[in-house]
């Protein structure tokens, strides 16, 4: 008799995949006229390299789960480290940053992602979008960005070396960075470099290793992290008042 791990790996995560796709796309996807939903690998693309993953859609709502909206002002650059087809840009530009800025390895899921964007920018909060085609180890961090977001886009010493940048960035504009990270496989590089865990939201799945891969975690970078508060509120009603809706 197969033991009830196997038959969860093999018949029933696959089964709660596709229906969980299929309520996205009705609840998201069709009415926003964007397609996102479907996993590429890099093999596919002709880019697979070691530390380097796949491309997995993040939550339609993971966003909003992690970052409430009257925490970010205009004065915020929000960035997306391996920005895909634009499903977190997407999500991003609801919100009243002042440019939002995705950042993807492969040509072929930019040109999706700019269809998705251009297609809903009368919906949009920001409409300062840019979409970058580039390698992130040759990808300058510019010293305004205060947000940055990953879906564990790559690991090992890449990750290292972006990390490494977003300091440098720092050092060079002194400021605080609160960094974005689903699926946190290297968390304990970003402590080591000093950042700070400022919340945490904890996935709703079926298995242990499912739940740590559907977590997303808030971290502050930058001078006076450890004091950073997590209940920081810029004007709340103008931002509602301009942004009423994220969704």
């Amino acid at each position: 008799m197969p033991a009830p791990w196997h038959i969860y790996e093999t018949i029933l995560r696959p089964i709660y995949v596709s229906l969980r796709r299929l309520v996205t796309d009705i609840l998201f996807e069709w009415p926003m006229g964007t397609q996102t939903s479907r996993e590429v690998s890099l093999e596919e693309l002709g880019l697979a390299a070691e530390g380097r993953e796949k491309y997995r859609p993040s939550g339609w709502l993971n966003l909003r789960r992690i970052l409430p909206i009257e925490q970010v002002s205009e004065n915020d650059v929000f960035i997306d480290f391996g920005s895909g087809k634009g499903r977190v840009i997407y999500q991003a530009a609801r919100y009243p940053f002042k440019r939002v800025i995705g950042v993807e390895l492969s040509e072929e899921l930019n040109a999706i992602a700019r269809k998705n964007i251009q297609g809903s920018i009368d919906r949009f909060c920001c409409k300062n979008v840019e979409l970058i085609t580039s390698d992130v180890l040759a990808y300058e961090i510019p010293d305004d960005v205060t947000v940055a977001y990953l879906y564990n886009p790559f690991t090992g010493s890449i990750f290292r070396a972006v990390i490494d940048k977003l300091i440098a960035s720092i050092e060079r504009n002194p400021r605080m960075v609160r960094i974005v990270y689903n699926d946190p496989v290297e968390e304990s590089v970003l402590l080591a470099a000093g950042a700070r865990e400022l919340r945490r939201v904890r996935g709703m799945r079926p298995s242990r290793e499912w739940i740590r891969r559907s977590s997303i975690v808030l971290f502050a970078l930058g001078p006076n992290a450890g004091r950073m508060q997590v209940n920081v509120q810029h004007d709340r009603d103008a931002h509602l008042s301009k942004c009423s809706s994220v969704y």
